[in-house]
């Protein structure tokens, strides 16, 4: 049976379960220090003095560090990018200067406890001077703005626009126009495990060690090296068990290079761990975007053009490595998402605040573009009296038309967005519930169908970078597989799992194609020190790049395998097959010898080897998907509004996805539900609120709501497994799509619910008060 394909449980749970997960905060070194860090009550002030005396003096106090004492030891993080009219900034280990949003560190403790590094920040006496808080994009780009970043010249950090002909005339001649406002609001990305590092110097060998709750440690390798002004092989970075990442750990964040440098400073280990409202008040943020958009679209319902105009508030830094660009540029990327669109123009700006700062998160973007994007098509279907899943086949890309190039450049190598649309609408009864639908609104019930389609860029090869003109090749990854003289094989990757199983599947990758036994096959990931060279894991891109890699390197080591068996044998290694860790001359299967005898001979030296081969077991590959590939689904929620309550219920949710050949269904799975929930999250409850002075008001997991079994009810998925045709194995990825559609989904639902009273959903995520204020608007205006 093939080992790509079976639903082979988890190995990590074994661990995760038994609760012998390894996570930073269960480590311990000796005479390890804990960090504390003094975070700034305001949005935005300068620092007029820090008097850190007290503070140094208190029992079990080792030190007390100011950004300007640290600043000699650790250089700002800078995100560099070569897209034109970007502005980068500097982003201090601890504020020098002024603050920019309310919880950025000003200064850190060391100390023989948590408690007592606790108890000293007290004891800092910082005096600012308060400055004009920058709540809005709107104000930051009044002409009379004050500057989050003097610097910088301009609150407008980036602004980028693609066009394919001509949007504005199509729009002019189009006999129907639909088009709004819309709003995403401010999300969090809720890890079980908030972000947490713990560094050790060893000064003796002049060896930096980091543990890190990260998804990028090859990344944060490679640039704290130059922070630190460190030589890269004197640098360690390790991911233990990571829980959860979302994107949120994927960049490097101010704590982790001062914990480095205080470990440094100090000759002793130094450990933090973040607690929730340090999570929540620290690190990135997503889906800040105001969109206005307009559909145009002819009288059959195929689509004329499509035109917006994207602001994103980033937040008061430019994150490393993916700038402050990364959300908003991928916004008006995929706003055409799987149609035909032959005009369109997308105006994206990135403009700065006194928040925290925008980043990744699982998506980027797309989940923003989606939800615009299906409720124009839902808004044109009305106004044409046309079924919006008619519609949407009207103007889907068939398979004759792929490869396509999107508005905007990305290039579909493949997609199933028919064929998922059709099964979806099949696996949801559409008819029998709009009949349904039909009788609830007779009998006052208000019920409402929710499509939506999308297609991403998984797999991102380095033609087409996650994060375009950033400095940081996201295009490929590297595996190392080694058979030891005992047989069994360990597989390194620069990949970091923060949850998403590669200890399973890529055992299974390496083991299908190497011919080894699965319980053979140890997979090593996230550890600078243990495997080649690689930034780690996000973007959807594990199975594709990572699963290449292994496919590479175990079909070497498989055809020298196979050399070595045929030697020892006498046969030609074509008469050969290698499988369940076992060579078999064909036609008799007498003649065989196990992948540890092989492994022994390969060892033991040339006098056992083919004439030339040099000995050992071991193959390296690094694999480029260059362009990547597309992955998509549709969505179908069907939702129950009560217009009394504004109570939102999800009934039913099924999920069609193409995720290309699929390495292992239980994960696929899992990812689908898990995103989805996740989805539905942002669409009825998840927001970040700021106040008017940049305080943040949902500090807690009280005020920030994330869904619970009660909101996300069972989710059904159906896999088409069509694989991707550019893309060694047919993989494709599958960990961010359940994020992508669910929001628009359940948007559109609930739009479709409320049709007869005219209310459009324009603004995420729909709470109850926002429900409730749509209604009275649309009830005042129907009387």
């Amino acid at each position: 049976m093939s080992l790509i394909g079976a639903p082979v449980r988890r190995v990590e749970d074994a661990r995760f379960l038994t609760g012998r997960g390894r996570y930073v905060a269960d480590m311990t070194l000796s005479r390890m220090l804990h960090v504390a860090f003094l975070r700034s009550p305001y949005a935005h002030a300068r620092i007029v003095s820090i008097d850190t005396r007290r503070a140094r003096e208190l029992p079990g106090v080792a030190a007390c560090v100011t950004g300007d004492e640290l600043a000699p030891c650790a250089r700002p993080i800078r995100a560099e990018s070569r897209m034109a009219g970007y502005r980068a900034t500097e982003f201090p280990a601890l504020a020098r200067g002024k603050v920019r949003f309310a919880g950025e560190a000003v200064a850190a403790v060391l100390a023989e406890s948590r408690y007592a590094a606790e108890d000293a920040l007290e004891a800092i006496d910082v005096r600012y001077e308060t400055l004009p808080v920058i709540a809005t994009p709107e104000a930051a780009m009044a002409g009379d703005a004050t500057l989050v970043h003097e610097a910088a010249g301009s609150n407008v950090l980036l602004s980028r626009a693609f066009v394919q002909g001509d949007a504005e005339a199509a729009i002019a001649r189009a006999p129907v126009v639909v088009g709004g406002r819309f709003r995403f609001h401010r999300h969090a990305g809720v890890t079980l495990e908030n972000r947490a590092c713990l560094a050790d110097w060893d000064a003796g060998a002049r060896e930096l060690t980091l543990w890190s709750s990260t998804q990028v440690p090859g990344l944060l390798r490679e640039t704290l090296a130059e922070l630190l002004d460190l030589p890269a092989h004197r640098l360690r970075v390790v991911a233990p068990d990571v829980g959860g990442g979302f994107g949120v750990k994927s960049a490097l964040y101010p704590e982790e290079v001062a914990v480095c440098a205080l470990a440094r400073l100090a000759g002793r280990p130094a450990k933090w761990v973040g607690d929730r409202r340090e999570d929540l008040l620290t690190s990135t943020q997503a889906w800040d975007e105001t969109i206005e958009a307009e559909l145009a679209v002819h009288a059959d319902g195929t689509i004329s053009a499509l035109r917006a105009r994207v602001v994103a508030d980033v937040g008061a830094y430019s994150i490393h490595p993916w700038t402050a660009s990364i959300e908003v540029i991928q916004v008006i990327s995929f706003l055409p998402g799987p149609y035909r669109v032959p005009h369109y123009r997308g105006e994206g700006w990135g403009v700065a605040t006194n928040k925290a700062p925008m980043g990744p998160y699982r998506g980027v973007g797309r989940p923003v573009s989606t939800f615009v994007t299906e409720a124009l098509m839902d808004r044109a279907a009305r106004r044409l009296g046309i079924d919006p899943v008619e519609l949407r086949l009207r103007n889907l890309l068939r398979p004759d038309e792929l490869p396509y190039r999107s508005p905007s450049g990305v290039v579909w190598d493949s997609g199933s967005f028919v064929e998922s649309l059709e099964r979806a609408r099949d696996v949801a009864e559409y008819e029998r519930v709009r009949a349904e639908q039909r009788r609830g609104r007779d009998a006052g019930r208000y019920v409402g169908i929710g499509v939506a389609c999308y297609v991403e860029l998984t797999g991102v090869g380095s033609a087409i970078p996650a994060s375009p003109g950033a400095a940081i090749n996201t295009g490929t990854e590297g595996a190392t597989i080694r058979v030891d003289p005992g047989g069994t094989v360990t597989a390194s990757f620069g990949l970091a799992c923060h949850g998403q199983g590669h200890e399973t599947t890529l055992a299974q990758v390496v083991a299908e194609e190497l011919g080894a036994q699965l319980e053979n096959v140890r997979v090593i990931h996230g550890d600078t020190a243990a495997g080649p060279a690689g930034t780690g894991t996000y973007a959807s891109r594990s199975a594709v790049i990572g699963g290449g890699a292994a496919m590479l390197a175990a079909r070497a080591l498989r055809e020298k395998a196979l050399a070595i068996a045929a030697h020892l044998l006498e046969v030609a290694a074509g008469d050969l097959t290698l499988a369940d860790g076992r060579a078999t001359v064909r036609g008799a299967p007498d003649r065989t010898l196990t992948l540890r005898e092989i492994a022994r001979a390969a060892y033991a030296g040339a006098k056992r080897l083919p004439k030339g081969m040099e000995p050992g077991l071991e193959a390296t590959r690094f694999y480029d998907p260059y362009f990547g590939t597309a992955s998509n689904a549709t969505h179908v929620a069907v939702v129950e509004v009560d217009p009394e309550t504004c109570a939102v219920v999800v009934r039913r949710f099924v999920v069609v996805e193409d995720c290309g050949r699929i390495i292992n269904p239980l994960i696929v799975e899992g990812q689908a539900i898990g995103g989805t929930a996740q989805g539905i999250g942002a669409a009825l409850l998840e927001e970040i609120v700021y106040g008017d002075d940049g305080q943040l008001l949902t500090g807690s997991l009280v005020d920030y709501l994330v869904p619970t079994a009660a909101e996300v009810p069972a989710i059904e998925v159906v896999h088409l497994e069509r694989p991707s045709p550019t893309t060694l194995g047919g993989f494709k990825g599958v960990g961010e799509g359940g994020t992508i559609g669910a929001p628009a989904a359940v948007a559109n639902a609930i739009a479709d619910a409320l049709a007869p009273l005219g209310v459009e959903i324009g603004e995420l995520p729909v709470t109850p008060e926002r429900l409730f204020r749509l209604i009275s608007r649309a009830r005042q205006t129907r009387w």
